[in-house]
């Protein structure tokens, strides 16, 4: 591969990465996935929660491509860009860590920033677990975060169709 593609490759997989992982939020981590996420909604003192078994899925999907991709292992049938995908993969999972377990929760460091698309991010992501349970939310990227104030107005509208319980402190006019 050349240079150009291996670069493209890469960028490509950590924008897919966003995809895959807004699906695998919305439908497996607040679907059939919903064991290891609910103490990710819960308050708890734990530093480990059982939700954090996803990241563990995420190194397992980039390992699976470094070694697809490599000619070590796979001999003659390795697939090349499987590494590219897989160091992509990776650098999602870098970025999700240091923005929604560092950033948003401040895990690893206090930050709270008062401007810019970084509060644009907290904002949606703490909109994000104003549901009480699985049921409705929004906001179920990591990476990309919508206007705060649309977020509002559907969590607004979920609570009143009966879609979501909404905390009282966000679904208010």
């Amino acid at each position: 591969m050349t240079i150009f593609a291996i670069i493209a490759t890469i960028v490509a997989s950590v924008i897919a990465m966003e995809f895959v992982a807004w699906g695998a939020h919305k439908y497996i981590m607040h679907g059939f996935g919903w064991n290891w996420h609910r103490d990710h909604h819960e308050p708890h003192d734990k530093v480990l929660e059982k939700n954090d078994l996803y990241g563990i899925a995420g190194a397992v999907m980039s390992i699976s491509m470094f070694v697809v991709g490599s000619p070590m292992i796979m001999g003659n049938s390795a697939w090349e860009p499987g590494t590219w995908i897989g160091l992509g993969i990776l650098i999602y999972g870098i970025i999700y860590t240091l923005i929604h377990d560092g950033l948003v929760h401040q895990r690893y460091f206090k930050y709270v920033p008062k401007r810019g698309y970084a509060k644009r991010l907290v904002q949606a992501h703490k909109l994000h677990h104003a549901t009480v349970g699985k049921e409705g939310g929004v906001s179920f990227g990591f990476v990309f975060a919508r206007d705060p104030a649309k977020l509002k107005a559907e969590l607004r509208a979920q609570r009143e169709t009966g879609e979501a319980v909404v905390r009282d402190s966000v679904g208010a006019a």
